[in-house]
């Protein structure tokens, strides 16, 4: 079952979205490191959430730039009827990240019927708003193996 037939199914239920996110945890253990709760998953957006804990804080107490990058990385994410392993990312921290963190990214959906490598922005902001990172995540992206 696909990333997104996963979403479907679960999103719906009473505490499906949660479930979801603590699959993806396991599933993922480094991106899981980070505790993202997927709000929204749909063709060509994703919206995930970050919560602000020691965890993911660094010695100037905001939130560790790998944090943050692995947020935009797992939000940047991929068409559900595609294989594909992110190859390149590059991220502007723009002030220090505190408290809960919104990431979201929009995208054209790529033809995933052959190899390529296309480009995804995350957008990461604080609760007020304010963008305290943005990143491109190059993935490649080929067909999904025949199950």
């Amino acid at each position: 079952m696909t990333v997104g037939a996963w979403w479907e199914r679960l999103a719906p239920l009473p505490g499906g979205k949660r479930l979801f996110s603590w699959l993806l945890w396991r599933l993922v253990p480094y991106t899981g490191s980070v505790r993202p709760q997927v709000l929204e998953l749909r063709p060509g957006y994703a919206k995930v959430r970050m919560t602000d804990r020691r965890a993911v804080r660094n010695h100037l107490n905001s939130i560790h730039a790998v944090a943050l990058a692995n947020l935009a990385e797992v939000t940047s994410g991929l068409p559900g009827s595609a294989r594909g392993i992110p190859t390149t990312l590059s991220i502007a921290y723009l002030k220090k990240a505190r408290g809960t963190l919104t990431a979201e990214a929009r995208c054209e959906i790529p033809d995933s019927s052959r190899e390529a490598e296309h480009d995804f922005e995350s957008v990461i902001a604080d609760a007020a708003g304010h963008v305290v990172a943005r990143a491109t995540v190059r993935w490649r992206i080929g067909p999904a193996p025949a199950e």
